[in-house]
């Protein structure tokens, strides 16, 4: 909604808009562009009256901004329809889609278009670094844009990227998640079933060469299909990968034969699939693979994705949006191999709809056992979960437990930053992750390591035993 805000700005239309509670980096990132964000939600917030409303998806009856909308009969509108309507009409559409990977996919996608002097339009879900912006309106034929498969609107609750009209798709990965609107993997598997559908026989599918889920979504497919990942089946292979600190090297065979070799400052073997991906669809669109290379050694990342927040008597604070088991895995597994050696610390908020609930509770204990030392927050707003669908921490502590480490649920920021701050030391790398502003730990907890110092840890991390902390901000 932020990204689109400032399109429409460019485009020349006045634009405000409103919120309960924006956080960095996009409500940093309105201000910047100078459009005016109104918090919280308030019918004062619709004066003078608008000609045109956006509803973001986020928005349900009871609103008191989408209710005066609807009192007053001010026109409003989804977002997907405006960016269809106003921006993707006349421009060949590239989606990128799937479960993980699709703001970083679609964030290299644009860049190797632009560093290759095509002049893309892109809409990004979160700020890339090389362009410091979440969008860009170019002159170029292509519009790049991540698909998201959440619902529209209040009123129209089919996935967002079936509003897109793909020309061709990159498709990642596709796993149960938003388990709010999205009853089981099989309906998950409609939503992309139906985006597949849309690409025409002259478009292309770029799709994750492993998992049955996306072999059943591409099963009836009437454009061509290729293959990317390290399957020697694939079109699109990632041989000889070599994950350093600071450096990742690759080389992606097609079609069996040597096709290129490529390098970034990004970790994770995660995101070299991305960026294969990435390769894989601009190649197919005339760039050559000098280009791509060239594009990728320069690439940064997205803000919030491995973000370096701060680095404090020599402890190191990351920032990931990780929102489901498998990204937190990633996640963790790609600072093992960034920073060998060092004493791994994650500090969740479960916060995402799917997070919040039990359903993948068990995935979420394995994924935070890949770190030395876990905190758990409160799941963010749990009370508007129903009872018997909530995340259960004492169980994922027991089950983090069996993995041989040490949990800790804390139910407040204050008291997690209390507890923990005295308890690092130098080296350690620290992993927050949320999808949300997270009360203010990314400030706090710099702020209180800088107050105490390098202190020596009496954890040793793998192998302590369980401990189930019910410290409040007090503590």
């Amino acid at each position: 909604m932020a990204s689109l805000a400032g399109m429409l700005q460019q485009r020349g239309h006045r634009v405000s808009g409103s919120d309960a509670a924006a956080y960095p980096p996009m409500s940093d990132f309105l201000s910047s562009l100078g459009i005016p964000l109104a918090q919280p939600f308030a019918a004062e917030n619709l004066q003078p009256k608008p000609d045109l409303v956006v509803v973001g998806n986020a928005m349900s009856r009871g609103n008191v901004e989408l209710e005066y909308v609807l009192d007053q009969r001010i026109p409003f509108c989804s977002m997907p329809q405006i960016l269809h309507d106003e921006f993707l009409r006349g421009k060949e559409v590239l989606v990128v889609a799937g479960t993980h990977g699709k703001t970083t996919t679609t964030s290299m996608l644009a860049w190797i278009f632009h560093t290759a002097g095509l002049h893309p339009s892109f809409l990004i879900g979160g700020i890339a670094e090389n362009f410091g912006s979440s969008f860009q309106l170019g002159q170029g034929k292509h519009f790049i844009i991540e698909g998201d498969e959440y619902d529209t609107a209040f009123f129209d609750k089919g996935p967002k990227f079936l509003h897109y009209f793909p020309d061709s798709v990159i498709l990642t990965s596709v796993e149960f998640d938003h388990a709010d609107i999205y009853k089981d993997l099989d309906a998950v598997e409609t939503a992309f079933k139906r985006l597949v559908n849309l690409v025409p026989q002259r478009g292309r599918i770029i799709a994750f060469d492993t998992g049955d889920s996306i072999n059943r979504c591409i099963a009836r497919s009437f454009c061509p299909v290729e293959r990317y990942g390290s399957s020697a089946n694939g079109n699109w292979q990632v041989t000889d990968l070599r994950l350093t600190p600071g450096r990742t090297a690759w080389s992606v065979l097609r079609n069996g034969k040597p096709w290129g070799d490529f390098e970034y400052a990004l970790g994770g073997e995660y995101n070299v699939w991305n960026a294969t991906a990435a390769a894989a669809m601009a190649s197919a669109c005339g760039i050559s693979r000098e280009e791509i290379s060239a594009a990728l050694k320069t690439f940064k990342s997205v803000k919030r994705r491995l973000e370096v927040r701060a680095q404090v008597n020599g402890i190191t604070i990351i920032d990931d949006f990780a929102h489901h088991p498998t990204a937190i895995a990633g996640t963790l597994t790609a600072l093992r191999s960034s920073y060998p050696g060092s004493r791994l610390w994650v500090i969740l908020e479960p916060r995402s709809n799917t997070l919040r609930r039990n359903v993948l509770q068990d995935d979420l204990a394995k994924s935070l056992a890949l770190a030395d030392e876990v905190v758990v927050a409160n799941a963010y707003r749990s009370d508007v979960i129903p009872e018997a669908e909530r995340l259960d921490l004492s169980a994922v502590a027991a089950e983090i437990q069996k993995h041989g480490r040490r949990a800790r649920m804390v139910p407040s920021v204050d008291g997690i930053v209390q507890l923990v701050a005295p308890e690092m030391r130098s080296g350690d790398v620290v992993a927050i992750l949320s999808n949300g502003g997270f009360g203010g730990i990314y400030e706090k907890l710099p702020e209180r390591l800088k107050s105490v110092g390098t202190g020596q840890s009496q954890s040793s991390g793998a192998g302590s035993k369980l401990t189930v902390s019910q410290a409040n901000s007090k503590s």
